[in-house]
């Protein structure tokens, strides 16, 4: 038994409520024609006779009753299906206000943005610029925004969070530090180098995270000054008072000035996530997850094809 068509079962149930195929035709605004080969198609599909042609109209066989009675629900069904599909579609359309500080997202977030308004077809992606992961929060709380770009933790359990990139951890030492020569180190390497701090993060589990604190072998990190902004976190590194940890990433889009970035081996790497509220419409935020991994997946492989294309010896 083939799957039965919604057309031709629409058609049965108008012969049902006519009791005939001249009237159901006339309702359909269908040919008595289109009708009849309807009511035929359907029965094929079912093996069953559904109706009894007389003079007079139609009757309906026992199995045409069954039928009728249980038709209904199911085109109705479909119809609210479908009622509902249209109304999830709908709700893509408007505005998607989307936070990100420049030197966390710079290298993707037009490209996300415009990826996503191809996508969903009436969709507008704004790009709220934060200079901080304090403001993206607080433009979350606050109902200025409906996602955001941040690393992991954000140090709020009211905040929902997809992970779609993890990046390397670095320390940033100045040109004039005794191991800004090394290609690589360890946590054991900085065990006695204050690591400075700037008051851009959000809790202090966030802090003590990017302070790499605890240590593996469970004493302290060293903690150095506080300072306004990463900006000023780079200069006082330049200025050998600390170091300095942070995403491999961010090294292509602050300035380098005095200051060296190297790769700690054994850091905990740094997870960028979407972040959103609960009020942020739900399929646009699939989507966007969507999108972000596929744009920061084709960067990914963007750099690893220059990489072997590079000549010996050049830096990436």
């Amino acid at each position: 038994m083939s799957e039965i068509d919604l057309r031709h079962l629409r058609s049965f149930l108008a012969v049902a409520r006519q009791r005939s195929i001249t009237g159901a035709g006339a309702a359909l605004h269908l040919s008595q024609q289109a009708v009849s080969t309807h009511v035929r198609q359907l029965e094929r599909s079912l093996g069953v006779a559904l109706l009894v042609r007389t003079s007079r109209g139609v009757l309906l066989t026992a199995a045409g009753e069954e039928l009728a009675a249980g038709g209904a629900t199911v085109v109705d069904d479909v119809a609210r299906l479908a009622a509902r599909v249209r109304a999830a579609a709908s709700a893509q359309t408007g505005t998607l206000r989307l936070a990100c500080c420049p030197a966390a997202t710079t290298l993707f977030a037009v490209d996300v943005a415009d990826a996503l308004e191809a996508a969903v077809p009436g969709l507008r992606v704004t790009l709220k610029g934060a200079q901080s992961p304090k403001q993206e929060r607080d433009l979350l709380n606050d109902g200025a925004a409906d996602a955001a770009f941040m690393w992991l933790p954000v140090g709020d359990p009211g905040l929902h969070t997809r992970v779609v990139r993890t990046d390397p951890r670095a320390v940033v030492v100045s040109t004039r530090h005794p191991l800004a020569d090394r290609n690589t180190l360890t946590l054991a390497d900085l065990a006695d180098e204050p690591v400075l701090c700037p008051d851009v993060l959000v809790s202090p589990e966030d802090e003590r995270f990017w302070l790499a604190d605890p240590r593996p072998d469970g004493r302290p990190a060293p903690r150095g000054r506080s300072v306004p902004t990463v900006e000023d976190c780079l200069l006082e590194v330049g200025r050998g008072r600390g170091i300095w940890f942070a995403p491999q990433p961010l090294h292509a889009l602050l300035p380098a000035g005095n200051v060296r970035w190297i790769e700690v081996t054994d850091g905990e790497p740094f997870d960028l996530a979407v972040v959103w509220t609960d009020s942020a419409p739900q399929p646009v935020i699939a989507r966007l997850i969507a999108e972000v991994r596929a744009v920061v997946e084709g960067g990914r492989q963007f750099h690893q094809a220059a990489a072997s294309t590079a000549p010996a010896g050049a830096q990436p």
